[in-house]
């Protein structure tokens, strides 16, 4: 019997990295597969790909180009596409990749036992990219880490249809799990050592379950009060956020748990409302501004990171001035940042844009420049402070304990004792712009 070793290779944000794993759970339980890091051991090759950013489809064809070789010295390897480059173009990849077996979507890898076996057997390519409501979480086992912190997605797809963005094509319309399903997923993590959870969504803070039997909504605020009941649970965190749904009820949230931790995520895109404007964002740079200021009411040490699209079409020099002073203004910290790529079938591909790649490399060098200052001024802040951290493991590099603050920074520091799982309080010695150094201090008891 065909002996079925998976090897995985997964580009793009947490969820494709959740779902990977959900991909590996899946193939363990049902085929009996073998994980494995090395691919010339495998004979199934998965792609989980991402289609945010730009010559996307040509990343995926270097890739498959490399694997090809491989199926041609061993036909019976079994060579998959998944995620969203996978749903947004579909049977276009076989007029340049032909030996490809399987094309799934992000919400059709449930399936993939079957397709496999299917392809086997048969020998003839197949497609799957359908989006069947929430279908694939009632495939999910029960998972199995040794982790402390984990990923658990809560909803999938998004509505809000900003004209840059393809997610609402290849991830469909936003879709809540029931919270039970949730909520029973977290226990069993809880039940395996992990303390910290981090739950995803497309649009995270729009997650809204109707349950039958009670005849009531189940919000994301109500969702985080359920979770915080599970005292093994001590930090909560979530990405990512839209600010239209940021709403007051959120904010007194913070008020109520004390598990959510002092970092949020907020995208705002740009500082300018002619160009959120265009970006169909559905908000204002007032009521972003207000929303932080009223999250720093509830929780002063709060700090907050950002997504920025530099170069979007119709972004003049004083649009881009208006996203700086927001920077520098908030205080904002850590925050991600792309030149404006444009994505096949979505409105801003077709807007005119006058603005040459010089110019767009230029805003995004100054941008990353100010960004790189404010995360480097808050590192530099905690040196000689004690810091709480979750000791997530030992690292090969440097033989340091390490493990992440409140604020998502990662603490290498010394012990002669192996806290890994527990939370300690580590003295901060010294930093650089992303990371800091530290000693053991002492047990923390929570």
């Amino acid at each position: 019997m065909l002996k079925n070793k998976l090897y995985i290779k997964t580009w793009g944000c947490q969820m494709n990295e959740y779902d990977s794993s959900k991909i590996a759970d899946i193939m363990k339980n049902e085929l009996n597969c073998q994980i494995t890091k090395s691919v010339q051991k495998a004979n199934i090759l998965l792609l989980n790909t991402c289609s945010i950013r730009e010559k996307a489809q040509e990343k995926l064809f270097h890739q498959l180009g490399r694997w090809k070789l491989l199926k041609k010295n061993n036909p019976d390897i079994i060579i998959g596409v998944g995620g969203c480059v996978a749903s947004q173009e579909g049977k276009k990849i076989l007029k340049r990749a032909y030996y490809i077996d399987i094309i799934f979507g992000p919400q059709t890898f449930h399936r993939l036992p079957k397709m496999i076996y299917n392809a086997r057997k048969f020998k003839k390519y197949l497609i799957d990219i359908s989006f069947p409501k929430i279908e694939k979480f009632k495939f999910f086992p029960l998972s199995k880490t040794k982790k402390t912190s984990a990923f658990v997605t809560i909803i999938e797809g998004c509505n809000k249809y900003c004209t840059y963005c393809i997610v609402p094509y290849t991830r469909g319309k936003e879709l809540s799990r029931s919270y039970k399903d949730i909520i029973l997923e977290i226990k069993n993590l809880v039940s395996q050592g992990v303390k910290e959870i981090h739950l995803l969504g497309q649009n995270v803070n729009a997650y809204k379950y109707f349950d039958k039997k009670t005849n009531q909504y189940y919000t994301f605020e109500k969702l985080l009060e359920l979770i915080a009941q599970i005292k093994e649970i001590k930090r909560i965190r979530f990405t990512t956020n839209h600010p239209k749904n940021f709403t007051d009820e959120l904010i007194n949230i913070y008020n109520k748990i004390p598990q959510l931790v002092n970092f949020l995520h907020l995208p705002v895109q740009s500082g300018s409302d002619k160009i959120l404007n265009l970006m169909k964002r559905q908000y204002n740079i007032e009521k972003y501004k207000q929303i932080i200021k009223k999250l720093k009411n509830v929780r002063p040490l709060i700090q907050i990171s950002s997504d920025f699209i530099v170069g979007f079409p119709g972004e003049d020099q004083k649009d881009f001035n208006d996203t700086i002073s927001l920077i520098l203004d908030l205080d904002l910290d850590m925050s991600f940042s792309f030149i404006y790529s444009p994505r096949p079938g979505t409105p801003a591909s077709k807007m005119k844009d006058n603005t040459n790649i010089l110019e767009k490399k230029k805003r995004l060098y100054l941008l990353q420049y100010y960004i790189k200052k404010q995360t480097k001024k808050f590192s530099f802040k905690m040196i000689n402070t004690i810091q709480l951290i979750l000791v997530e493991g030992l690292s090969l590099q440097n033989h340091k304990f390490y493990g992440k603050t409140e604020n998502n920074r990662i603490v290498f520091f010394t012990s002669s004792k192996n806290y890994i799982g527990k939370f300690v309080n580590v003295k901060i010695i010294d930093a650089n712009i992303y990371s800091l150094y530290g000693e053991f201090i002492s047990l923390h008891k929570m």
